[in-house]
């Protein structure tokens, strides 16, 4: 028998009830699933928040039969940040080769799915949001932090020197972690590369698939429970292959 079809609508968060699940979401997948905390983290309620939230946009995709939100992106524009004083990455990264570019910038962030969602067609729905949001607004660069669950550098090695020795951004887009970790911890001619791919989450394998680049040097957030590395996407470099798949064209 065939999969019953899936619908979704992507869109961004409008009202209060929309954003509240967006951080329930976020919750149950930064918190429960990934041991994650904050000090706006509201455990009674079960919503993961934090004081930039105001400030971005939340992009979040709805299974519409269900109405239920299963997907979220959140996302702040340079002329945005500039009104608040910082980017949310500020914190983990120098942003200064980016913020001094004279270009347009977007910053992604608490991307997330819910598990019963992760391997369908709802990732692709909302990066087609995403890429209409993107094409609305003229953004040339995406950046933003992903995550590797855990904070044991040493468990990471072959993932972190594996993006380190194939995937640094060039000097124009290179930023880089303030509180430094190295991730050229295995040497070239030591990696197995396949096992070190392996290693490498879904999003950050989908953005090395359009082009992406890796900032110098991880984060490790013990808030979190994650090791952070900064993802720069330029669209200015993107072949006409990546950019279909950005852009969806088929």
């Amino acid at each position: 028998m065939a999969a019953p079809k899936q619908d979704f609508e992507v869109k961004l968060a409008e009202t209060e009830d929309e954003l509240r699940a967006a951080q329930a979401l976020r919750y149950e997948v930064f918190v429960r699933e990934l041991g994650g905390d904050g000090d706006m983290v509201d455990h009674d309620a079960g919503l993961e928040r934090d004081r930039f939230d105001p400030y971005f946009d939340h992009m979040i995709a709805k299974d519409c039969q269900t109405g239920a939100v299963i997907g979220v992106y959140r996302l702040l524009t340079g002329e945005k940040a500039a009104e608040i004083g910082q980017f949310y990455s500020d914190d983990e990264y120098d942003l200064s080769v980016l913020q001094t570019a004279d270009r347009k910038v977007l910053e992604l962030g608490r991307s997330c799915l819910h598990k019963d969602y992760r391997g369908g067609m709802a990732m692709y729905h909302l990066w087609n949001g995403l890429s209409q949001y993107v094409l609305s607004r003229e953004i040339e660069v995406l950046f933003g932090t992903a995550s590797f669950h855990g904070t044991d550098l040493e468990a990471l090695a072959a993932p972190l020197s594996m993006l380190y020795h194939n995937h640094l951004a060039p000097e124009d887009l290179r930023v880089r972690a303030k509180s430094y970790q190295n991730m050229d911890l295995i040497a070239p001619d030591q990696l197995d590369r396949r096992a070190a791919m392996l290693k490498i989450p879904a999003l950050i394998k989908a953005y090395l698939r359009l082009g992406g680049f890796i900032g110098d040097g991880a984060y490790v957030d013990h808030a979190f429970n994650t090791t952070d590395v900064c993802l720069i996407l330029d669209t200015a470099r993107m072949n006409e292959r990546q950019r279909k798949i950005y852009t969806s064209e088929r």
